[in-house]
């Protein structure tokens, strides 16, 4: 755990509470939070979600790993100790973006399992949902969409995740989707029926429909 080196601070209760943003949204605010290798389909997979979910009416946000680091996290490497503050801190954003009522999916490798643990915990039960984007090393270096596991295999790429860097797979968690087996379509339908069945969203029909929310 990260000690806060501030002092003579005092959290502020809001006025305005989660509880009362689902009332008005008609939707929980959860994280959902997909892991996997590199090339595995992480983002592509949560973009999907998104622009399927905007269909719906829900707000949400897609939380990419290339994206953040651009910026809020353009300080931070790929050691073992980067990597871990490196989703400590999205941990952290993805909470805020479930307590605004928004339903927020990560798209991170966030390879080691304590560090996602530490992320689940921040939020209530059931409001936060791993999703372990499974696909085989021999389909995720085929891919390779940005030659990094051709540069890693020929030792230029350090501390790379499924070359010189371990990822952790999955124990407990929600759901796994095969983005090796399965099309684009069929991983985010997956995720969408999961959440209706979590009573996240709601099933589109009737009144719903017609007033064009989830």
């Amino acid at each position: 755990m990260t000690e806060s080196k501030s002092t003579d601070i005092t959290w502020h209760k809001p006025l305005v509470t989660q509880a009362d943003r689902e009332r008005r949204n008609r939707y929980k605010g959860v994280v959902i939070w997909l892991t996997g290798l590199p090339s595995s389909g992480k983002s592509t997979v949560a973009h999907e979600v998104e622009r399927l979910l905007f269909e719906r009416g829900c707000n949400s946000y897609v939380l990419d790993g290339d994206n953040i680091r651009h910026r809020l996290n353009k300080d931070l490497g790929f050691s073992p100790e980067d990597r871990k503050e490196n989703i400590r801190r999205i941990g952290e954003v993805a909470n805020l973006f479930a307590d605004a009522g928004m339903i927020v999916l990560t798209a991170f490798i966030s390879p080691y399992r304590e560090d996602r643990d530490r992320a689940r915990a921040l939020n209530e039960q059931g409001r936060f949902f791993e999703v372990f984007c499974k696909c085989t090393l021999e389909e995720c270096e085929r891919r390779d969409p940005k030659g990094l596991w051709v540069r890693a295999r020929k030792g230029e790429l350090k501390e790379f995740t499924g070359v010189s860097a371990p990822y952790e797979e999955p124990q407990a968690l929600e759901m796994i989707v095969e983005t090796d087996k399965h099309s684009l379509e069929e991983c985010a339908e997956q995720i969408m029926r999961y959440l209706e069945e979590q009573d996240i969203i709601k099933k589109v029909g009737g009144s719903d429909l017609k007033k064009g929310v989830a």
